[in-house]
């Protein structure tokens, strides 16, 4: 587990160290995605493709599966949305979550040293630092690499996710303790 974070929500002490991010793409695998993750995982819905009435219905089915598994339930969107939906906390670019209160999860999303300072500054709970590896989200992005990766996340004043590109080889081909991928764990 990761280090632990000013959030409200008890029963998360720390922060997980597997995340699956949603995405159109494995939407329809979603439920059986989220109870194939070990119990108190991360889950970070996006879905940024479905009409708002879908998008909230389709939340609440899937937090449902997060509640039975333990998961974190993370909303990409406004930190007043998260709780109106019952979100643990929120997911966006660093500058989005600032002001955030603190009774939220904050996951900031950074791609260079810029990001990651402004992830800092708003003191996000954990940053998603990506694309690692190449990515079917984002196929032509450059990637970081393994070691772009570490040498950006050493500036990182909270716990650093990898995220693009990740599955269990890829995974262990980096050797970091926190991941998330949306084919990856699909």
């Amino acid at each position: 587990m990761g280090a632990r974070y000013s959030g409200a929500v008890a029963q998360f002490q720390t922060l997980p160290d597997l995340w699956l991010l949603s995405d159109e793409r494995n939407d329809p695998a979603l439920e059986a995605s989220l109870r194939a993750l070990p119990p108190g995982s991360g889950f970070v819905y996006r879905h940024y493709h479905l009409p708002s009435p879908e998008r909230i219905a389709r939340f609440i089915r899937l937090r449902r599966v997060c509640r039975a598994m333990g998961h974190l339930v993370i909303l990409a969107d406004s930190t007043m949305t998260a709780r109106e939906w019952g979100a643990d906390g929120v997911y966006g670019a660093p500058l989005s979550l600032y002001p955030t209160r603190r009774d939220m999860v904050t996951v900031a999303t950074a791609h260079d040293l810029a990001e990651i300072g402004q992830a800092n500054r708003v003191c996000a709970d954990a940053v998603m630092l990506s694309p690692v590896f190449p990515t079917r989200s984002h196929p032509d992005a450059p990637v970081l690499g393994t070691q772009r990766f570490r040498h950006l996340a050493r500036y990182a004043r909270m716990p650093v996710i990898a995220l693009g590109g990740l599955t269990d080889r890829t995974a262990n081909r980096l050797d970091w303790p926190r991941w998330a991928a949306i084919d990856g764990l699909s």
